[in-house]
């Protein structure tokens, strides 16, 4: 089940850095981030990891934990290529464990990230499950 990008509620910034960062994204590319934006705080709240720290790490939205620090860093981002991506720590084992339920549904690039096309629906269900991984990765 996908969602059309773009149809996402919007939610306010704390961070007016975060903001522009958004806001310097290609369009098309904007309304689909913002959409996995969104899923991270849903899927956040459903999963009970505590507060979500938005911010910038190396100029691009990301997403913490710090009060419970249940996950590892996600971020999001434009690949080279003008594909989405969705990124985690390159150490942790959770793009690889993606990978290994969905091979051949996304294009990822080594252990640190999973790229979309930048056009279309997002498999939303799939991705939620990706999120779910990083935000309690250190819950075990």
């Amino acid at each position: 089940m996908g969602a059309l990008r773009g149809m996402t509620p919007a939610l306010p910034f704390d961070d007016p850095n975060v903001a522009a960062a958004f806001a310097a994204f290609p369009e098309d590319a904007r309304l689909a981030l913002l959409t996995l934006r969104a899923l991270i705080f849903e899927t956040a709240a459903e999963r009970g990891v505590g507060r979500v720290l938005e911010c910038l790490k190396w100029g691009q939205p990301a997403y913490l934990t710090p009060e419970t620090k249940a996950g590892t860093t996600i971020r999001l981002g434009v690949a080279r290529a003008g594909e989405l991506a969705i990124l985690t720590h390159c150490q942790t084992r959770v793009v690889p464990e993606f990978q290994a339920l969905f091979p051949d549904d996304f294009t990822y690039d080594g252990t640190r990230a999973v790229h979309l096309p930048a056009q279309g629906d997002l498999p939303v269900e799939k991705l939620r499950l990706l999120i779910a991984a990083a935000l309690t990765y250190h819950r075990g």
